[in-house]
């Protein structure tokens, strides 16, 4: 995953991370070269259902979708719902295509850079649900404030969630559920954490399949956390 940075933390503007990692296969590239066009998210605009979709169905959100096992999954549980999925990487790009080709998901919009532009063109109060599955920790001090946690981005989810929408985040990292628990905190007024109980954070709730990353960080001992926040 990848973070975003400015000097000030309530406004993250610039990308961090890398873009590309081994040479796509021909299959990916042909993917790239023909279903993104396809499917990609306008350059310019509002970003709305009826704009992606030509409907008012309900919207999704996924800011760094991976590898977009997740993304996939909730597009095929929910058809009458609208999935856009932002991710800079490009083979994680590739892969998530190859999911909506296999679907065929006919619900997903895809852009292959940053996720907070195009989230500011999506009008206010009308997202369902957004997701923030094991973003970037960055977890030495100096680099916290590019987390895409903080105050700025918060805000942002917050006017872009319905009333009752839901905010889920993911994170295996120590540093980084104690950062998210601290920045939410702050934003109370906003968010209410839906959590009672341990088990309410420590396993996943239905609908969540888990990613090939939270799968890695299990092998390796690290144990994810889930939270989960509904807009007031």
């Amino acid at each position: 995953m990848t973070a975003f940075k400015s000097g000030d933390p309530t406004t993250l503007n610039r990308l961090y991370g890398r873009s590309s990692g081994h040479k796509l296969r021909q299959g990916q590239q042909e993917l790239i070269d023909r279903l993104l066009p396809e499917i990609s998210v306008p350059a310019e605009g509002e970003i709305s259902a009826q704009t992606l979709f030509g409907d008012d169905r309900p919207m999704h959100f996924e800011i760094g979708f991976g590898s977009g096992e997740h993304l996939a999954y909730r597009a095929d549980l929910l058809p009458d719902h609208g999935f856009v999925g932002c991710e800079p990487f490009l083979n994680g790009v590739a892969t998530a295509l190859g999911h909506v080709r296999d679907g065929p998901l006919r619900n997903v919009r895809l852009h292959m850079n940053d996720a907070l532009e195009v989230l500011r063109r999506v009008p206010d109060e009308s997202l369902l649900m957004l997701y923030l599955l094991h973003p970037d920790p960055w977890p030495k001090a100096r680099h916290a404030k590019r987390r895409m946690v903080n105050d700025g981005p918060v805000d942002l989810f917050a006017a872009k969630l319905k009333p009752g929408g839901e905010l889920r985040i993911a994170t295996d990292h120590p540093v980084y559920l104690e950062w998210t628990l601290m920045i939410m905190q702050r934003h109370i007024e906003q968010f209410e954490w839906l959590a009672e109980t341990p088990s309410d954070f420590l396993d996943p709730p239905s609908g969540w399949i888990e990613t090939r990353y939270g799968a890695k960080s299990r092998r390796e001992g690290r144990r994810p956390y889930y939270l989960r926040y509904r807009r007031r």
